[in-house]
């Protein structure tokens, strides 16, 4: 076996032993072709056909060396998630070489030969690349509004038969700072920095990695005259933010083959310059109240008896609870059947009613509606998490085969090219579920057919929403889409049409269309709620999801939380708990969860009675009550300030600069932010503090908990003992916030 993929697996980040790179190669420059073969091969060499336009064909063989192998920025099994092809990439050799200087104005042909210990040779077929060159192209990029366009900065990348990438730059003057860019977890301000806008699923340690499962290509630009710009593009776009040239802001993207590029800008305040940008991608719709009331789950919570104790144990303990968010509920298969029910399978694929289904009384989940009906008793909605992906591994069996043969036949599938031309089915490259199949649900029927599988959850069990997880898994630029656009195109478009599809069920079933989701791109603003997926409990992954709230608020998310105090890994020192649930309390979204630990003991669920147990601090409890009880008198502030936010668009957690966008203090404001037009909240983000440095914008300002008026414009150090969070009212706002806070007289 020997095998070449021009473009690898399509992982942005890593490049594959297998592929060319760059994949767009430029004139004057080299490129390396590699390949891998099975451990039989112990010679492999390449033929490189040069082909001037218009004139002849001139050939030369190349030698390639071994190399180390690696496939999708992994070389070896890297745990919970690794590559399911981790094995067969230590059982294949890793073969590469370098071109010579590529010319421009033709094509290079290429091909592989792999020579077998036995004298058997075998051959891939031939492959092409056209060497490309940066002309300048003045018509290209097409300003909407006040253009900032430095003249004579655009270029296009063009080999001569089409263009891939254009560039072009902006004035960043003296004294601003550039923010926004979707959800980002390492810095509020990326002045002097660079990044990129594409929808990847990083695991764990985000800030430090600065990948982002919700990308935009989007920014403010704060402290001079005020304005920003959008990149109207769901390809791939990089951003230098005066790293190069501080006086400069570079940007370049992925185009189609014209090279046709829009970029909107905007002038005026914050608010101004969020709406403008929400005018073209859509806004958030209000969600009911419900969704600002603690949120809970564990991903060990995979029984009907175990979700139904731990509801119980809210209520033994007196903590109010609005939502359970069931991860293990299905049979892992299918992601539509309750595990252990029992249930004749279709074999064309269609949808089943509740009636369908046996539900043992031994079994898992004994009565899904009884027990969905005695959480709504109880004031508690229902979530269910979902994947977007049919999985293939092991064999399918039962439903899960049909399904999958289903998919196939009503093409509701997204493709990738066949190596003997044509397309078939995508298997995914992903991380989870390695080789699954993936239904096209940028396409409305598609969407549907996948959807109407799930329809007896929300119609006839009563299920309240969905945690639409995982829609991170569109790898390769060369992907096809139902609609014959291809993945550099629309692989960014996938989860905001995985949330759409999802609340477009809840709604035609009458409800609101909650969804909870961590993957996003430009749009995604107008589909549910979202949080910022997966982390450790470390000070360093709260500091990070901080970022990341205010970041992704900047860009016009309303409804967003975190995993109180982290999810992974070992559990969180009670100092780290309390701090992250009091911060918690004054974000749009409050819910803890816990991933899956294989039932071990001691247990690693982040309810606050294990945490209290696991811990041995009897603060805990009683701690974690009062906040989430005062969670529960600040909801009606919660909800007239998200229908107010969505009128203005002014964030609901705002970063400071929104409001005082002239003040060149609220950047050194670490952590700081507004919920709402009235509070201002200063976390306490460093272990071991017990007061905090709170920066005070101008106006006058109360201590919610001790009443005491302060006058702004200055940085006042803030009592923060382990019982609370320094958070500050405008001084006009008291009378509105004392269902709240005692000011001073409790």
């Amino acid at each position: 076996m020997i095998r070449h993929r021009p473009a690898g697996s399509g992982h942005p980040y890593s490049v594959d032993t297998e592929q060319r790179w760059p994949v767009e190669p430029e004139a004057g420059g080299t490129a390396a072709l590699g390949a891998r073969a099975d451990a039989s091969v112990d010679a492999v060499t390449a033929e490189l056909v040069w082909t001037p336009d218009g004139g002849a064909a001139e050939s030369s063989e190349l030698t390639l060396e071994r190399v180390a192998t690696t496939s999708r920025g992994r070389v070896t099994d890297g745990g919970h998630l690794a590559s399911a092809q981790a094995k067969l990439a230590r059982a294949v050799g890793g073969w590469q070489v370098v071109t010579p200087a590529l010319q421009a104005g033709g094509t290079y042909g290429y091909r592989f030969t792999a020579h077998h210990e036995d004298g058997r040779t075998e051959r891939t077929r031939w492959f092409d690349v056209r060497a490309a060159t940066w002309r300048p192209a003045p018509d290209l990029v097409a300003a909407i509004g006040a253009s900032r366009v430095i003249p004579g900065s655009v270029e296009a990348l063009d080999d001569g038969v089409r263009v891939h990438r254009v560039r072009f730059a902006l004035r960043l003057a003296a004294g601003e700072h550039v923010t926004g860019f979707g959800e980002r977890y390492d810095t509020l301000d990326h002045t002097g920095a660079e990044l990129d806008s594409v929808v990847f699923e990083q695991y764990k340690s985000q800030g430090a990695e600065r990948k982002t499962y919700l990308p935009m290509p989007f920014a403010h630009v704060v402290g001079g005259d005020g304005w920003g710009f959008h990149v109207v593009t769901s390809r791939r776009v990089w951003f230098d933010l005066g790293a190069t040239d501080p006086a400069v802001i570079g940007v370049e993207a992925q185009t189609g083959p014209d090279g046709s590029l829009d970029v909107r800008f905007f002038d005026g305040d914050p608010a101004t310059v969020l709406g403008g940008f929400l005018d073209g991608v859509g806004r958030a719709e209000e969600l009911p109240s419900w969704v600002f009331r603690l949120w809970a789950s564990g991903n060990e919570w995979n029984t009907q008896a175990e979700v139904m104790r731990q509801m119980d144990l809210h209520r033994e303990h007196d903590i109010p609870v609005g939502s359970v968010v069931i991860e293990a509920w299905s049979d892992e298969s299918t992601f539509t059947a309750f595990r252990d029910a029992r249930y004749a399978v279709t074999k064309d694929g269609a949808p089943h009613r509740l009636a369908d289904f046996d539900f043992p009384a031994e079994g898992a989940w004994p009565d899904p509606k009884g027990m969905t009906d005695e959480l709504h008793a109880r004031d508690i909605r229902l979530h269910l998490w979902q994947i977007p992906l049919m999985k293939m591994r092991p064999h399918p069996q039962g439903q899960a085969a049909a399904d999958a043969q289903a998919a196939i036949d009503a093409d509701v599938l997204i493709a990738e090219p066949a190596p003997g031309g044509g397309t078939r089915p995508y298997r995914n490259r992903g991380w989870w579920f390695p080789l699954a199949l993936m239904p096209d649900l940028t396409d409305r029927r598609a969407a549907e057919w996948w959807t109407e599988k799930r329809r007896y959850l929300v119609d006839e069990v009563g299920v309240d929403g969905f945690k639409t997880d995982g829609g991170e898994h569109a790898w390769g630029g060369e992907l096809v889409y139902l609609d014959g656009r291809r993945g550099d195109e629309k692989n960014n478009l996938f989860p905001v049409a995985y949330a759409a599809a999802y609340g477009d069920l809840l709604r035609s079933s009458g409800k609101a269309p909650v969804t909870f989701s961590r993957a996003g791109f430009s749009g995604s603003q107008a589909h549910g709620a979202f949080w910022a997926g997966d982390e450790n409990s470390t000070w360093d992954a709260f500091r990070w999801s901080v970022n990341a709230g205010l970041s992704a608020a900047a860009s016009g998310v309303v409804y967003w939380g975190w995993d109180i105090a982290g999810f992974s890994g070992d559990i969180p020192d009670a100092e780290l708990y309390l701090r992250a649930t009091a911060a918690s309390v004054f974000m749009p979204i409050m819910q803890y969860h816990s991933e899956f630990n294989h039932h071990r003991t001691p247990s690693r669920d982040r309810t606050p009675w294990n945490i209290a147990e696991r811990t041995g601090d009897e603060r805990v409890l009683p701690l974690f009550r009062e906040f989430v009880q005062l969670r529960e008198r600040l909801l009606p502030y919660l909800t007239e300030e998200a229908a107010k936010t969505i009128a203005t668009d002014r964030p609901l957690m705002r970063p400071l600069f929104f409001d005082h966008p002239g003040d060149p203090e609220v950047w050194r404001a670490g952590g700081e932010w507004m919920l709402g037009d009235d509070l201002l909240v200063a976390p306490v983000l460093e272990p071991g503090a017990d007061t905090v440095a709170v920066y005070l914008p101008e106006g006058d300002w109360a201590d919610v908990w001790s009443g005491e008026r302060i006058a702004g414009g200055r940085t006042v150090d803030a009592a923060a003992p382990i019982d609370r969070i320094p958070v500050f009212a405008r001084a006009a706002a008291t009378e509105r916030l004392r269902v709240a806070f005692p000011f001073g007289e409790g």
